[in-house]
């Protein structure tokens, strides 16, 4: 059975999509913790970071330079913006697909949790 951003990646459920690329798909999260909270998403499905190999670097790479682009497209760069990853129920993942928040428009606090 495909996971939620799975069916998302192929369209079967509809999602505000923001930005695509040939390896992830960037949408507007459902239930947003800042003015600005978006999710990056690898088409690849990769469960938990806990999953991740050597041959994934790229990858994850591509998926923060994916964050610097969209920051600087919602005119949050400047003012800062924070990035996260959860890892499994302890770290509040709760669709078990890596991805990748963006989180912006409002000041971060420290520590976050």
């Amino acid at each position: 059975m495909e996971c939620l951003f799975c069916k998302i990646i192929n369209k079967t459920i509809t999602a505000n999509i923001i930005y695509e690329t040939p390896e992830l798909i960037v949408f507007n999260d459902i239930r947003p913790q800042a003015p600005y909270h978006v999710l990056i998403v690898p088409k690849q499905h990769i469960a938990t970071i806990n999953e991740l190999t050597p041959a994934d670097k790229n990858l994850i790479g591509e998926l923060f330079l994916a964050a610097k682009h969209i920051a600087k497209d919602l005119e949050i760069a400047d003012q800062g913006y924070r990035t996260v990853f959860n890892c499994n129920a302890g770290g509040g993942q709760e669709v078990y697909h890596i991805h990748l928040h963006l989180l912006g428009g409002r000041q971060m606090i420290w520590p976050p949790g």
